[in-house]
């Protein structure tokens, strides 16, 4: 089975993408070995993932699979976007959620995306990059409590309810990263 390095610390999208990519092994970062930080300065999903695993195919000597993933609302012009989960100034998914609540009150439009780049770079220096999304909405309070980050305040259009009501094999076949994922698998064929 080949083994495949995801670039984050993020321990939900480890198992996310782990649950979806059955013909890998995937480990995280840490268990392949690098512990450094890696600062995300750029302006776009794609960039942010290009950095994170360039970083860690470099310092590791391995092929490496980063995901910049996050939410963006239309009444907010694409906020929180790349800042998704550093929203609010504690960066936890509670108060990320309670800030995102707070600046859509008295909204009526709360029509949202979740939005996800994914990118693998391979030691040769190759890039193969793909790109996923799912639309919805945000609720007027959390709805669940499966899932992670926006999860329970995001009402999937695909699903018709709340993500954070969604088992994780439903959210798999429609979520953001899921279609990424797919995407990514079909360039490797």
């Amino acid at each position: 089975m080949k083994k495949i390095v995801v670039a984050t610390g993020n321990k939900d999208k480890v198992r996310e993408i782990s649950a979806m990519l059955t013909d890998y092994q995937v480990i995280s970062q840490k268990e392949a070995g690098f512990f450094g930080d890696i600062v995300e300065d750029g302006a776009t999903f794609y960039e942010n993932a290009l950095i994170k695993a360039k970083t860690v195919s470099m310092a590791l000597g391995v092929d490496a699979l980063a995901d910049d993933s996050g939410i963006s609302v239309d009444a907010l012009n694409g906020e929180p976007g790349i800042y998704s989960a550093r929203y609010s100034e504690e960066g936890t998914n509670e108060k990320n959620n309670e800030k995102l609540l707070k600046n859509l009150e008295g909204v009526k439009n709360r029509k949202a995306k979740f939005c996800c780049a994914l990118v693998l770079y391979k030691t040769t220096g190759e890039i193969i990059s793909a790109y996923g999304e799912t639309e919805g909405e945000i609720l007027l309070k959390e709805e669940g409590h499966n899932g992670f980050g926006y999860d329970p305040i995001f009402y999937s259009y695909d699903l018709q309810k709340s993500l954070g009501i969604a088992s994780d094999e439903e959210k798999n076949t429609i979520s953001h990263r899921a279609r990424a994922l797919k995407n990514l698998l079909e360039k490797l064929k």
